[in-house]
This record gives structure tokens, C-alpha cells and sequence, in this order.
């Protein structure tokens, strides 16, 4: 306390201010730890969303199939996919029979197969996503590995898969693949119904989603 003019007054200690912020080293060693976990958690979200895209572009297919499987049972006519191997990216489109002798490629390209709706290509829907086969995938019905650059399309001699009002179909596996994700489309040709499976590498074999 100090006495001024008779007044008593109080006096207080002034602290130096401490300087705030980060040193250059704590700035450097967050940056640090922020470049290792990206670093550990990209491959992992594209791992994600690889499998995301994929699996949702073969259901995709799986379920226009169906729903032109119903429009053949509707029309009593037959209706066909037709997968375009001279284009890259395997463009497709629907036709419906206009002659009563079944969907053929002779018959597309007159006009007489009437198409329904317009071409698609599976990768303008699903990102990274195209009909191919992954190195070191086996085939669903046995025989050993696939040629990862052969077709990806095995609908027999034909590359149209046809449904017809009776409910059957061709039989025919569409192989469906992504990043490093490798989903196939099977088509039971008795029932018309698809199946929708998975390639499990670490296990070697296909599993049904």
C-alpha cells in the first residue's frame, strides 16, 4: 500500500504479457501429423468408394434387366440389350422385337427392332466404372483365371441379351468392374432373374450381394 496526499492507495505487480500463437516447430509438427493421417485415410475412403460405385453399377444393370424382362411380359413381344463391342466403353440400348423373330442385329440396324429409350454407357452413371475384368479374377462358372483383356460381355455368339414374354431369358454373365473392385451380373436364362455378385481376391471366389 502507498500513501498518497493522506490517501491510501493499492498498487499492483504488471506481469509481462506472454507471447500467443505457435512456435515454429509445434506448426511444423501438426502439419506433419495432418499430411501422415490423409495420407492414411484417402486410400481407404477410394477404397470405399470404389466399392460404392461398382456394386451400385452392377445393380443398377441387374435391375434394368428386370424391369425389361416385365416390359417383354407386357408387350408379348421380346426385348433385347444390345452391348456395342465397337465402342470402348461398351455402350447398350433396349429394343423391342418388331417382326416377331426375336432381336437381332441385322434388324436393329434396319429400323425393324424398334429401340427403347436411349444408349447408355455404364462409366456417364457410375464414375470409374466400366464392363471389364480385374487381373487375377476367376469365372463364376469354374474354368481357371479370366483373360483380364477379353470380353467382359459373355452373353454366348450373340451380344444381345434377350427377354422374352414367357419369362426366360439368355443365359450370360456381364462382368462389371471398377478401380480394383470386380462385380458380375449373371443371368439365369431358364428363370429370367439376375444375381448380382462380388469377387472376394482374398478369398478367391465370387460371393453373392
Amino acid at each position: 500500500m502507498v500513501q498518497v496526499r493522506g490517501e491510501m492507495t493499492q498498487t499492483r505487480t504488471v506481469r509481462p504479457v506472454e507471447p500467443i500463437g505457435f512456435s515454429l516447430a509445434e506448426l511444423m509438427f501438426a502439419v506433419a501429423l495432418g499430411v501422415t493421417l490423409t495420407a492414411i485415410a484417402v486410400p481407404a475412403i477410394l477404397a470405399g468408394l470404389d466399392d460404392v460405385r461398382t456394386g451400385g453399377a452392377a445393380r443398377y444393370l441387374a435391375g434394368r434387366i428386370q424391369l425389361l424382362r416385365m416390359e417383354a411380359v407386357k408387350r408379348s413381344a421380346d426385348v433385347g440389350i444390345l452391348f456395342d463391342n465397337n465402342d470402348r466403353e461398351h455402350a447398350y440400348a433396349a429394343y423391342i422385337d418388331g417382326n416377331w423373330n426375336g432381336v437381332r442385329t441385322a434388324d436393329v440396324r434396319t429400323g425393324v427392332d424398334v429401340k427403347l429409350g436411349p444408349s447408355e454407357r455404364i462409366g456417364d452413371k457410375f464414375q470409374g466404372v466400366h464392363f471389364g475384368i480385374v487381373e487375377g479374377v476367376t469365372a463364376i462358372d469354374g474354368g481357371g483365371a479370366l483373360d483380364a483383356d477379353g470380353d467382359a460381355v459373355r452373353l454366348g455368339r450373340s451380344d444381345i441379351l434377350t427377354m422374352t414374354p414367357s419369362g426366360t431369358a439368355t443365359s450370360g454373365t456381364i462382368y462389371v468392374r471398377g478401380r480394383a473392385r470386380q462385380y458380375a451380373v449373371r443371368v439365369l436364362g431358364a428363370t429370367g432373374r439376375t444375381r448380382v455378385l462380388e469377387f472376394n481376391f482374398g478369398a478367391g471366389r465370387w460371393v453373392a450381394r
